[in-house]
């Protein structure tokens, strides 16, 4: 996939979540449970930062992982 298209599924997906989610949006994104979203990201299917106590994941990085798996 090319960044246009995925440029292009950034404006048409999740739009109602905000350009950097949490683990809770990630469960609603998803319809996950708490542990896998967590799972996800601490395996490394989905990339993000531990910001304090808090995991932060760019949403561009959810939508990858919602297209790849």
């Amino acid at each position: 996939m090319n960044k246009g298209e995925l440029k292009e599924l950034y404006s048409v997906m999740f739009t109602e979540y905000p350009d950097i989610v949490t683990v809770d949006d990630i469960q609603s994104m998803l319809g996950v449970s708490r542990h896998y979203a967590y799972k996800l990201i601490t395996d490394g299917y989905i990339h993000g930062r531990k910001i304090g106590g808090a995991y932060k994941v760019p949403k561009i990085n959810v939508i990858n992982y919602a297209l790849t798996a």
